[in-house]
């Protein structure tokens, strides 16, 4: 069987450039050789190479994270060189990007989400209105950035401005959102037409972290994650059911992983992942193996996927 030619892309220039690369360093080993003849591109130096060499290459790997990665600019480029690749499109990865229209299409599509109130570079703050509103604490975050980069718990009105001028470094719109004191959850799908859900996984940030920020993501021992979750059927079912509603509401393809939160019996959604973590230890990854799906295999399925777009997109 002839040997399929696949570009693994990772690195980039988005503020999550070294999390990528030691990705994509984990897939090139994960991927089996006997099947795939694979070479690596940096976006950042890259992209000539990649466009020059498009007539030999059978399929994409995109290990990127945040803007210029994940959000269509590299999914738009690869579609010009009509070589296929695995996720979404351009469509879903700019919505999954966008945490605003997310939240927006999450609502149409009948999912609960945290109250919110939406923060323009001009427009006036008034701390206090905040609190009224939402109650204490509040979740600040730019609208288009990844891995939680920007993301802060606020807990009293005095600190709220500083967590906003942080967001609005990452972003011109933040969102202040209503914090959901409840149990962490994370749900992975695969799929184009008919994503099939994974075994929820249930996400312990360590007491000296306020929720799964970006140094409790990346730091090996720093959260605690269980799967199954210690969730009943009922709930499981509930959870899975929103994650495979989030990758349709987003038009999502491939895969996705969406993040929730459960407090009394409501599943809250947060926001989807369109190209979750791929390490052998990331939270897709960790879900597929207790699915009985080895890292290898995921990304086998992963390229079947992104083949199968390509021949129902001629």
């Amino acid at each position: 069987m002839k040997k399929l030619t696949l570009a693994l892309l990772s690195g980039g220039i988005s503020s999550e450039r070294e999390v990528s690369i030691s990705s994509g360093n984990q897939v090139y080993e994960a991927l089996d050789h006997e099947k795939y003849d694979i070479i690596r591109y940096d976006p950042k130096t890259d992209l000539p190479r990649l466009v020059a060499d498009a007539p030999k290459i059978d399929a994409a790997l995109i290990i990127l994270h945040g803007p210029f990665g994940e959000d269509g600019t590299v999914q738009g480029l690869l579609d010009l060189l009509e070589i296929p690749y695995q996720g979404s499109g351009v469509l879903g990865s700019a919505l999954g990007m966008n945490k605003l229209v997310s939240k927006q299409l999450y609502e149409k599509s009948g999912l609960r989400v945290p109250p919110y109130i939406v923060l323009k570079r001009i427009d006036a703050l008034d701390p206090d209105e905040c609190a009224e509103e939402l109650g204490l604490p509040l979740v600040v975050k730019p609208v288009g950035s990844g891995s939680s980069v920007g993301i802060s718990i606020v807990k009293s009105t005095d600190s709220l401005k500083d967590a906003v001028d942080s967001a609005f470094a990452q972003d011109s719109t933040v969102l202040i959102e209503a914090y959901i004191d409840g149990i962490e959850l994370t749900g992975g799908v695969i799929g184009n037409d008919n994503p099939e859900a994974l075994p929820i996984i249930e996400i312990i940030p360590d007491k000296s972290h306020d929720f799964f920020d970006y140094t409790a993501k990346y730091t090996a021992g720093v959260t605690q994650e269980i799967c199954p979750a210690r969730i009943d059927e009922a709930q499981t079912e509930k959870a899975q059911t929103s994650a495979k509603t989030a990758h349709k509401a987003l038009f999502c393809r491939g895969y996705s992983r969406t993040d929730m939160i459960l407090k009394d019996q409501d599943i809250y959604v947060l926001e989807t992942n369109t190209i979750p973590g791929m390490t052998a230890t990331s939270l897709l990854p960790q879900a597929a193996g207790v699915a009985g799906i080895t890292f290898s295999q995921l990304l086998d399925r992963l390229i079947e996927l992104s083949l199968e777009e390509k021949k129902i997109s001629r």
